[in-house]
């Protein structure tokens, strides 16, 4: 996996490349001057460059999520579009052919050469203006493979459908879990540090990557707060997690892990 910040990921497995809720815009706004810049100015990769995409795989529609600009450099590059219900009325209206948008429901499981893709629970919101909050569907995703299964959290507090979600398909190889933009007073729709941890070990998950940090600014805590609290709760609970920078490839199975204080 590599990981560009907040909640994209690219994902090579057996086979595959699946791109995880893609916003490679430098603000998670539709208007340029609205929004915080991304905290870092060069991306591992420029989206125009990237090859062939098997799938790209949509939590949900905020715009910190699904980010038309970026959808639009990647129309053509990606075979597939897997989103939860509702969402694929935006991607045919951004002119995504309908034959490449897959529309699930929670616990609905799509086949992709081999991979079981499954549309997950979550605990969130949706809507992208003033008059339609949740009109669409948000949800988490489990990528099931013959050798290795994927747990990608999206965005959502803590509950206990990540257990239910362990229960049916755990263990999971590795789990990108949410870890950033909380505060107490939304705690139902985004998860603390230490919530991230339970939920990776409510789902059984073997090697935690926290996300949804590093890339914007969309609460009130500080840049470095998510990171340094995971990791505390991750060392006490004997949870073993991964740190890696931008940019910088994670392969499971591999002797070590990235787990250097980049952010200090």
């Amino acid at each position: 996996m590599t990981w560009f910040g907040h909640s994209t990921i690219l994902l090579h497995i057996e086979g595959k490349r699946i791109l995880l809720d893609p916003i490679f815009s430098n603000k998670p706004s539709p208007f340029p001057f609205v929004g915080g810049k991304r905290f870092s100015k060069v991306l591992p990769v420029e989206p125009q460059t990237l090859a062939a995409i098997d799938a790209v795989i949509l939590s949900h529609d905020h715009y910190d999520h699904m980010d038309y600009r970026s959808i639009m450099v990647l129309k053509d590059r990606a075979s597939l579009f897997f989103a939860p219900a509702g969402v694929a009325g935006r991607l045919r209206a951004w002119g995504i052919k309908p034959e490449k948008i897959r529309e699930c429901k929670w616990w609905d499981e799509e086949e992709l050469g081999g991979l079981k893709l499954i549309c997950t629970p979550a605990r969130h919101f949706s809507g992208r203006g003033l008059f339609d909050r949740n009109k669409t569907l948000y949800s988490s995703w489990a990528i099931k493979g013959q050798q290795t299964s994927i747990y990608f959290s999206g965005d959502g507090g803590y509950g206990a459908h990540f257990a239910e979600i362990g229960a049916k398909y755990g263990p999971f190889d590795l789990a990108l879990m949410e870890c950033g933009q909380y505060d107490k007073r939304w705690s139902d729709i985004h998860m603390a540090p230490e919530e991230t941890v339970q939920a990776h070990l409510d789902v059984k998950g073997k090697l935690l990557v926290p996300i949804h940090w590093a890339a914007f600014s969309l609460a009130f805590h500080s840049w470095t707060d998510p990171i340094e609290r995971v990791t505390k709760a991750s060392r006490e609970r004997g949870v073993t997690i991964a740190t890696p920078q931008i940019g910088e490839p994670v392969i499971l199975g591999g002797a070590e892990y990235p787990t250097a204080k980049w952010w200090e």
